[in-house]
């Protein structure tokens, strides 16, 4: 899922998916205030290429931060129902 979300916001130049998931990390630490958002509030001010790094870093600290990556909404509906169908074909 997360290559698919990567993709889409290398194809943008305006990288508008970054711009979202800030603005999904900064509501969600209003809401509940604790590390894992915090975190996230700090690296999205990264340059993108390191934030894409650790999207895709396949190692246990990728893993751990893409378990409360504030990505949601980038794909449809319907665009994550195909990874999950791409995904079980393989």
């Amino acid at each position: 899922m997360m290559r698919e979300i990567v993709a889409r916001i290398d194809a943008d130049p305006n990288r508008r998916g970054l711009a979202h998931a800030g603005a999904i990390a900064r509501r969600w630490y209003a809401q509940n205030p604790n590390e894992a958002v915090r975190e996230w509030l700090v690296l999205l001010e990264c340059p993108w290429e390191e934030v894409r790094a650790y999207l895709l870093d396949e190692g246990d600290e990728g893993q751990r931060l893409r378990s409360s990556a504030p990505f949601c909404g980038i794909l449809s509906p319907q665009e994550r129902l195909e990874v999950f169908r791409r995904h079980r074909a393989s």
